[in-house]
């Protein structure tokens, strides 16, 4: 593979892992004018899926007959999958509603020790000492990173268990992204997947949603929130990563971490202290030891 072509992944990674940082941040600032869980989740998988109904149509009309055309197994496998995705956004908005949105990101990156655990699980064997360390560093970063410590004001619980939920959705989607119907182009498992996805979330809409739905929220922040959260990181992470590989990709994406502290810190102003940053670089750190290969070859 040429260093040209893991620069170009390593930019599409690095972009798609930015916007996404971005998104909680987006999320908390229409919560404060008002919009329910129910509305950003819906506005999000709404215009996200118009999106990328658009997107298949360009590439469908681009490349014609080239397009492999999903089977129904695939489909099927695909819209299963796509449900731990919707739910991995009710989760993680359900959480920073209740608290900072600098703590609820540091929580959806436990998904490092979560990833680990459920590996061992499938292939039933122990993991390597450098992920047990990796494991451990990112356990520390998270007690400083959440300032549990030394927070005089106590942490809302529901915040934290939506969390720990989220994460554990999250490596579910991971897993299962980067192992169902690989063969189809990224559209078409973006497009399925968010289908999935949007049953979770209009389920959830149509038992929560007490007040009249307030459609503003579709031109208001549905557009940003669809942008942000479900067209532009998924493709761009989908194209980035056979460029990079599963290992420097990963370090690349952890740049949603510090992305997500600074922009709830910009514009939110969330205060986060020193501790709190030594914490995230750690979990930063974790990242990169379970992700580089530190054996010398001969």
């Amino acid at each position: 593979m040429s260093q040209n072509n893991v620069l170009k992944g390593v930019f599409l990674v690095a972009i798609g892992a930015t916007t996404y940082g971005m998104l909680a941040t987006f999320v908390k600032m229409a919560y404060s004018e008002g919009y329910t869980t129910a509305e950003v989740t819906t506005s999000q998988f709404v215009l996200g899926i118009i999106g990328i109904l658009l997107i298949n149509a360009f590439q469908k009309a681009k490349h014609k007959e080239n397009v492999v055309k999903a089977t129904k197994k695939n489909i099927f496998s695909l819209m299963l999958a796509g449900t731990s995705l919707g739910m991995t956004s009710l989760f993680y908005y359900l959480a920073v509603k209740y608290i900072p949105v600098s703590i609820g990101i540091v929580l959806l990156m436990q998904t490092v020790w979560m990833g680990v655990l459920l590996e061992m699980i499938l292939e039933k064997k122990l993991p390597s000492k450098q992920k047990v360390i990796a494991v451990f560093i990112v356990l520390i970063g998270t007690v400083l990173a959440t300032n549990i410590i030394h927070n005089d004001v106590a942490l809302d619980w529901r915040g934290l268990a939506w969390g720990i939920l989220a994460a554990a959705s999250f490596t579910t989607t991971m897993f299962t992204a980067n192992s169902v119907a690989t063969e189809i182009s990224s559209a078409q498992r973006s497009l399925y997947m968010l289908l999935g996805g949007s049953i979770i979330v209009f389920s959830f809409a149509i038992a929560t949603q007490v007040t009249p739905f307030n459609f503003e929220i579709f031109m208001k922040w549905g557009i940003i929130l669809a942008l942000f959260g479900t067209i532009i990181p998924p493709m761009l992470m989908t194209a980035g990563f056979p460029l990079t590989g599963i290992g420097l990709g990963s370090i690349v994406s952890a740049l949603e971490l510090p992305v997500s502290v600074m922009m709830a810190y910009i514009l939110l102003d969330e205060k986060v202290i020193l501790s709190q940053w030594i914490g995230i670089v750690l979990i930063i750190f974790a990242i990169i030891i379970m992700n580089v290969n530190f054996k010398r070859k001969n």
